[in-house]
């Protein structure tokens, strides 16, 4: 890849003004990125491919933003806004990664900014050595030694200055996207489908920009006639609503579960399950639930995949599912056990924490008890966790998903405690 040499977009005026060589991102000084930026530019699709790839490795490295992160977003929010430059839905999405990271970590909820400003506070807030303290105690009340180990390694890796560097460094990302919505609102009339859809799922992080997104957002439901782009709003309005514009919400998005494509009904059941999680009860109802336990259990093969949830449709339903479980506890968690089954590899890692969540309530350390005493849903759940293949058990986020219920691990403790027989 080589950086281009045709004339600098109006987009990346200003470029060269910024001193990048005193900016770091997860490889050190960031005086790549404004060659990257370029490139991304440039009328050559394989060129943009690979500084698109270079761009979520160093400002976003596995998920990690850094202060060159929020000096690149500028310059991202105002390509994706020039209708002269090409791969502008890339930028989008790419700008919504900036802000939040993996969106799964925020779904089915939407952000919560104003518990992620509180917590920065707090952490500033803080004597590092208070927080030492808490780590010795939560090191010594381990239940066992491969657990104290486990606290040990984690107690040893905090570093408080890197954690307040680290936090600074996610939320100024956050907020630099956030100053770009207002440039951003007009593309959800743009001419190109991918911009409208790219557009509505970064409006769909910023509560707090809810009052200029939301009108925006409900005109495109009114207007929109391509179902990815329509489906992308659903979910995004369902996101941005709170308790005072819940039930109008929740009026406005009904309609759209007798729409005649699928994917617009999952979303519109999406975003009234959320909006049904905020306490307004008239959102969720059995048709709500139908889709989504449709979505759970079958994610159709081939369809169009919306971008929320790494683009994954069943870990997504069965996360949403999770809202319904105090109206249709049975149902929520059969369809999620049914999904499960199905599932291998880390596509069952947001399916079975929602299992589990739905049989078992929070993460309890101390374990369900004995096998026989479970309901015959848990135990069917709990079948289903040992049954599932070692791409799936190779996985030590797997197994750690499963050991947070205290339930046994690796997978020949748990078969032998569901008394299924050895393989």
């Amino acid at each position: 890849m080589t950086e281009i040499n045709a004339p600098v977009p109006a987009a990346l005026s200003g470029l060269d003004a910024v001193d990048w060589s005193a900016l770091t991102h997860a490889y050190g000084p960031a005086d790549d990125v404004p060659g990257l930026l370029r490139v991304l530019c440039s009328p050559d699709g394989e060129q943009r491919d690979q500084a698109l790839d270079a761009l979520y490795g160093n400002i976003f490295h596995q998920g990690s933003r850094y202060p060159a992160t929020a000096a690149a977003v500028p310059f991202l929010v105002r390509m994706a806004a020039d209708p002269a430059l090409p791969g502008r839905a890339v930028c989008l999405e790419l700008l919504a990664a900036l802000a939040i990271g993996y969106d799964e970590t925020h779904l089915p909820g939407g952000v919560a900014i104003t518990e992620w400003r509180a917590a920065v506070e707090e952490i500033h807030a803080r004597d590092p050595e208070a927080i030492r303290a808490e780590y010795d105690a939560w090191v010594e009340a381990a239940a066992d030694e491969r657990e104290r180990r486990l606290r040990e390694f984690r107690r040893d890796l905090y570093d408080h200055d890197r954690q307040l560097e680290a936090m600074a460094a996610e939320l100024g990302a956050y907020d630099a996207v956030r100053a770009g919505v207002p440039a951003l609102l007009p593309l959800l009339g743009d001419a190109d489908p991918a911009v409208r859809a790219g557009t509505a799922y970064v409006l769909a992080w910023f509560p707090e920009a809810a009052g200029e997104s939301l009108p925006r957002l409900l005109a495109t439901l009114d207007e929109e006639r391509e179902p990815v782009v329509l489906a992308t709003a659903l979910v995004t309005t369902g996101l941005l609503g709170d308790d005072g514009t819940g039930p109008e919400l929740a009026l406005r998005l009904r309609p759209f579960l007798t729409a005649g494509e699928p994917l617009v009904r999952w979303a519109a059941a999406t975003a009234l399950a959320r909006l049904g999680g905020r306490g307004v009860e008239a959102a969720v109802t059995a048709d709500v639930l139908a889709e989504l336990v449709a979505g759970a259990e079958q994610p159709g093969p081939g369809e169009p995949r919306l971008p929320f949830h790494e683009r994954d449709p069943r870990g997504y339903s069965a996360a949403s599912l999770t809202l319904l479980a105090d109206r249709y506890p049975r149902e929520a968690l059969d369809a999620v056990t049914e999904g499960l089954a199905a599932t291998t590899g880390p596509a069952s890692f947001p399916v079975a924490t929602a299992a589990l969540r739905l049989a078992f309530g929070d993460p309890r350390p101390e374990g369900p008890g004995a096998f026989t005493e479970l309901t015959e849903a848990q135990r069917r759940l709990v079948r289903v966790l040992a049954g599932l293949d070692e791409n799936t058990w190779r996985w030590a986020n797997f197994s750690d998903i499963v050991r947070s219920w205290g339930l046994p691990v690796p997978r020949d403790e748990l078969r032998a405690y569901a008394g299924l027989p050895e393989e």
